[in-house]
């Protein structure tokens, strides 16, 4: 799919306008309720499905299918990604008011490196064929891991990338307000906040290997891609706060993103070999079956356990998230 260089910039800048609005609105770093996440939520949900629809008249049925199934899997990844994203700051004790900050900038940086990790990624399985073959590999292996080893996870402090900062970068072990960055004595250095953000990007690195990888095993085209990843992670903070209260519910849901990686990666494979790219209506088959079976499983589990918005503290964090799986 060829798209003109106009239509790139149209698209960027109405990113840029819609997370410039989203700062505009929270720039007084108010706690997010349930009700004004699940409004957020909606309004990026209906982007993201309004988007497929203007595909669907520009360039057909197919396009659009593909576009869905993409948005699928990068939205399902992206409730694991809650999980985590509700340790580091469980563990970090951030303050409720503080959260959006972190997790906007965090998007900032989902978008960039997933932009990155695209047309690398995609240049590669056109130019060499046997990249299907590593990438699907890696995508069976990574959901073996998620089904299998899901609880293991390293304490944020010992994350490789933020060890570093800390050491190349003097830092405070203390909140600031919102400032990433702050005098003490005169000298500039960095708060716990800004080590909590370092957190939140080298995690979501991780999951953009992982999440662009499977959408490349449904399509290669840039375009289909970038704007499946970004429509999705437009809603990640919303869907946080949305779910902070409800994860404990979703004690199932890692096999059911296990399962939709591992059929990336084999869907990957076969795309080299006789049997060619699955059809685009099995493969958003598949994604909404996996996802529907794994929620209501989770559902059914926990049935009696109470959760919802009255579950998370007035700090704004998770019950017990460590009670929960994560990637």
């Amino acid at each position: 799919m060829s798209v003109s260089w106009w239509i790139w910039a149209v698209l960027m800048l109405a990113i840029a306008a819609m997370l410039a609005v989203d700062l505009f609105l929270h720039r007084d770093n108010h706690v997010i309720g349930f009700r004004e996440a699940a409004v957020w939520s909606g309004i990026w949900i209906a982007a993201g499905l309004l988007f497929g629809v203007i595909l669907w008249a520009w360039q057909g049925g197919d396009v659009a299918g593909t576009y869905y199934a993409g948005y699928l899997i990068e939205k399902a990844l992206s409730i694991d990604n809650v999980f985590v994203f509700a340790l580091i700051f469980t563990y970090f004790a951030v303050p409720a008011a503080l959260q959006h900050k972190v997790l906007f900038w965090g998007v900032i940086g989902a978008l960039a490196f997933r932009f990155i990790f695209i047309f690398v990624g995609a240049e590669l399985l056109e130019t060499f064929f046997w990249t299907a073959y590593v990438f699907g590999t890696f995508l069976i292996y990574t959901g073996y891991k998620m089904a299998f080893r899901h609880g293991d996870q390293t304490p944020p402090d010992r994350n490789p990338v933020v060890r570093l900062v800390r050491k190349i970068i003097p830092t405070d072990a203390n909140y600031h307000g919102d400032k990433f960055f702050t005098r003490i004595n005169g000298k500039r250095v960095a708060t716990l906040l800004f080590v909590v953000l370092i957190a939140v990007e080298a995690t979501d690195l991780i999951f953009a290997i992982d999440s662009v990888a499977a959408i490349l095993a449904i399509t290669t085209s840039t375009f289909i891609v970038w704007t499946a990843n970004a429509f999705a992670i437009l809603g990640l903070r919303s869907l946080y706060f949305c779910l902070a209260g409800l994860l404990r519910r979703f004690v199932h849901l890692h096999y059911g993103l296990a399962v939709l990686l591992a059929f990336a990666g084999v869907k990957l494979i076969l795309s080299e070999t006789p049997v060619g790219k699955l059809p685009i209506p099995v493969t958003l088959g598949v994604i909404v079956v996996t996802i529907t079976v794994s929620i209501l499983w989770s559902l059914r589990s926990t049935r009696g356990i109470t959760t919802g918005a009255d579950d998370v503290p007035e700090d704004g964090t998770p019950a017990d998230p460590s009670t929960t799986t994560a990637r």
